[in-house]
């Protein structure tokens, strides 16, 4: 199981993700999403298309933009669609499980 922790608290969970660019997108069932805020945030990515982003809480701490996913990725991307990747201090921990 892979995790994505942030303040000693696990924000995401999944037996696996994909990675693209060394970063672990998660499905984006796997979200504990009571610690994630929209934000206003948005870049661009030239092959993946327009980032939105999502500030991460932990008792009452504020990581601003810790997240971000593809809402409309481009074609080339389209494997991440909704996924949600972290930086900013969150760790991804663990092993991915073996593939059905």
């Amino acid at each position: 199981m892979l995790r994505a922790v942030w303040n000693r608290t696990v924000i995401a969970e999944a037996p696996r993700t994909v990675i693209v660019e060394g970063n672990h997108y998660f499905p984006p069932e796997s979200l504990h999403r009571q610690y994630f805020t929209e934000s206003r945030s948005r870049s661009l990515c030239f092959w993946k298309g327009l980032a939105r982003y999502y500030s991460v809480t932990v008792d009452g701490q504020v990581n601003p933009n810790a997240a971000w996913y593809y809402p409309r990725p481009s074609p080339l991307a389209r494997k991440i669609k909704n996924h949600v990747a972290f930086w900013q201090g969150v760790r991804v921990e663990g092993e991915p499980e073996p593939a059905p």
